[in-house]
């Protein structure tokens, strides 16, 4: 097989398993603030006895998250040393950011999180789990920075030619806030969010069917659906909000993820289809104009098509990129419904009264992952054959000493260890939601049992 594909296959496995573990890390850290917070606002131990429940759930992501993120910096040297030495000023920079922004709130505040119950008040606790969150935000910054910059750059200029051309970054704002950075970036917090509220949504309406925990899962249950309601609608909105974006930056991918051709001709919408490449057309079921409206509020309005540009320089897996990103779309809107529906049922009081639908809520954590998944998908497919669009083509960033078998026997050893480690992170985590939510006295609860032992030895 060719090196390429095998090296681009490579990252897109690495990656795609990485990018089970943050967005989880983001969303349980927003769910474990809220129930702090609500245990400093009311004083009940149901609050800290969920709090303590979910820290330790989010160990076990963030520790698989790190462990899983660091092969893909040495996959850029290994596989990439073209695109590294082109992309590295400007990665170096966001990096050293995240670094020091990011990972050093994230850690300074991660021993007293697991480590501080009991140890600390509730209060500093409180702000230990406050920073361990806005961590994990500030990181997600800074990469999805770097990756923005690749579909949009910006605040740079080209320094060297050939082999040793690399991007210096003359404007680090511009950089940091490139054309595409904010919308990308409030579309990933939004479905980390998601990804996390659907976790604790599943766990506890797991508990409420078996009657385990019953209590301490409505309340869960209920902090948990608040966050995915607001989310699942903020979503819709930032998601438009980047497809204009799209729209203007990168109209080729646009394009690609509606199977529109024709520049001369209004863009359809569709809800389910199959793109023909060799036809060009689209076969299935859709809104005539109906990108066009969204766009230019006319229905009638031509967009760009795939045929305005050069062939060379068009995403290759139209049908794919199609497809990723309708499944995208399908499950946000499905979160949304399913959100709304329960907060209706939560507004009349019979939130808990139907088994079925908890079931679904049981079921339903995976449709954040696999949104998540195929959206990167759509996103990172419909940037080619451009690895930093218009600059780098992705043929052009491998490596020219690696060869295709070295690339084929180390997708194999990080499938092995990958699966491995999926398979720990599930036998972890079924342990720790069969064990349930345990209630843990505080230090000050021990400390007239301390006294009345310390009267005692004194006598």
């Amino acid at each position: 097989m060719d090196v390429e594909i095998l090296a681009r296959l490579q990252f897109a496995f690495t990656i795609a398993f990485h990018y089970i573990y943050p967005p989880l890390s983001i969303g349980l850290g927003l769910v474990m603030v809220f129930l702090e917070g609500a245990y400093l606002r009311t004083g009940n131990k149901e609050y800290e006895t969920l709090a303590r429940f979910w820290t330790r759930i989010f160990a076990i992501t963030f520790g698989i998250g790190v462990a899983t993120g660091i092969v893909m910096e040495f996959e850029f040297g290994t596989n990439w040393a073209t695109y590294s030495r082109y992309v590295g000023d400007i990665f170096g920079s966001a990096l050293a950011a995240e670094g020091i922004f990011a990972f050093a709130l994230e850690s300074g505040f991660l021993g007293i999180l697991l480590f501080g119950w009991n140890r600390v008040s509730p209060r500093v606790h409180f702000i230990a789990t406050l920073g361990v969150w806005l961590g994990s935000m500030f990181s997600a910054v800074w990469i999805v920075v770097a990756n923005s910059w690749q579909q949009t750059p910006a605040g740079y200029h080209i320094v060297g030619e050939g082999l040793n051309a690399r991007a210096e970054i003359t404007d680090f704002w511009a950089m940091v806030f490139n054309p595409s950075s904010v919308d990308r970036l409030l579309h990933v917090w939004v479905g980390a969010f998601l990804a996390g509220a659907f976790l604790v949504l599943s766990v506890h309406a797991y508990y409420i069917l078996k009657n385990r925990h019953v209590e301490l899962s409505k309340r869960a249950f209920k902090i948990a659906l608040g966050i995915a309601i607001v989310s699942s609608l903020a979503q819709l909105v930032i998601g438009h909000s980047s497809a204009e974006g799209v729209a203007h930056n990168q109209p080729a991918k646009l394009a690609a993820m509606e199977g529109h051709f024709d520049t001369l001709a209004p863009a359809h919408m569709y809800a389910i289809g199959w793109v023909n490449k060799e036809e060009q057309k689209v076969t299935g079921i859709g809104l005539p104009g109906g990108l066009s409206f969204l766009l230019h509020g006319d229905f009638k309005e031509p967009v760009k098509g795939l045929n305005a540009f050069p062939e060379d320089e068009r995403p290759g897996a139209v049908n794919a990129i199609f497809q990723f990103y309708h499944i995208m779309i399908a499950i946000g809107m499905i979160l949304i419904a399913l959100s709304l529906y329960g907060g209706w049922l939560w507004w009349r009081g019979k939130l808990f009264d139907k088994p079925w639908l908890l079931w679904v809520f049981v079921w339903a954590v995976i449709l954040p992952q696999v949104a998540n998944q195929t959206g990167w998908f759509a996103a990172e497919m419909g940037r080619q054959p451009w690895v930093v669009y218009g600059l780098l083509r992705t043929s052009d960033a491998l490596s020219k000493a690696v060869t295709a078998n070295q690339v084929l026997f180390s997708l194999i050893l990080f499938f092995i260890i990958y699966t491995l480690l999926l398979a720990l992170f599930l036998y972890m985590m079924n342990k720790k939601i069969q064990h349930g939510p345990t209630v843990h006295a505080t230090l000050n609860e021990h400390r007239p049992m301390q006294k009345d032992m310390s009267n005692r030895l004194n006598r």
